[in-house]
């Protein structure tokens, strides 16, 4: 995450997942914003959105809103302002920035494991996603992605987890079903969560206990952004995921 990205489509779209995955706090959440310096692309001017608000208003008309106000018309960029409002509730934000090398990655995540204990549902929030083989943990731009063993543990340490996941250029189907195999690795719950946009999927990793709650929560997303926010329930039991 970026703060230039603040406010973007993605974001009212993130922002507006976590609402209704949570319950409007009906579980404690933390974010992981896994966040990066900002840099001179273009990534984050997305918010034309905002001024059609015919279009995208209705599908959460206060946290539209609210971005529309902050960044529209004050002109802001600083994810800092939706952790002081009440935009998320029950929410805690983990805000540290996260940089390439090996060493400082490992305190960033000691600290952050520290920082979460006794949440339900933990949000990691990277630039690009889960790692790429080419590029491994503390070379250049590794800060851009979670690794493996990080999703491990922090899910071994009994969190759901939702992790932001942008697509790659290659077959989404054949990509998805790989994450799948992954996850069934450690995963102690029945299935996995996918939401996904036009670029984005958003990955739900629930604990067992929680499986019911995002199964119903799952269904209001579905409900409220229709095939804006696409869901899909991917079953862990056999060798390969169902979708």
């Amino acid at each position: 995450m970026k703060n230039q990205y603040f406010g973007d489509i993605n974001d009212y779209k993130k922002y507006s997942l976590l609402r209704l995955l949570s319950g409007q706090g009906q579980i404690e959440t933390v974010v992981c914003w896994i966040l990066t310096e900002d840099d001179d692309r273009t990534d984050g001017r997305c918010i034309r959105y905002l001024e059609q608000p015919d279009r995208w208003q209705s599908y959460d008309p206060i946290l539209y809103e609210y971005l529309r106000e902050h960044v529209l018309e004050k002109g802001i960029r600083d994810i800092s302002h939706i952790e002081k409002d009440n935009i998320l509730p029950k929410c805690r934000f983990f805000k540290e920035f996260i940089y390439d090398d090996i060493d400082s990655r490992a305190e960033f995540f000691n600290k952050f494991l520290e920082f979460a204990q006794g949440s339900n549902l933990i949000f990691f929030d990277p630039d690009n996603g889960i790692e790429v083989k080419s590029i491994p943990r503390g070379k250049k731009s590794s800060s851009k992605y979670i690794y493996w063993d990080e999703v491990q543990s922090t899910y071994g340490a009994g969190h759901s987890l939702l992790i932001y996941q942008h697509f790659p250029r290659r077959p989404r189907e054949a990509f998805l079903r790989n994450l799948m195999r992954r996850f069934k690795d450690f995963v102690t719950a029945r299935q996995v969560f996918s939401y996904c946009t036009l670029h984005v999927a958003f990955l739900l990793i629930p604990q067992p206990h929680h499986e019911d709650m995002f199964l119903e929560n799952s269904d209001k997303v579905s409900k409220t952004w229709g095939e804006v926010i696409k869901v899909r329930n991917h079953k862990l039991a056999s060798s390969v995921a169902h979708f």
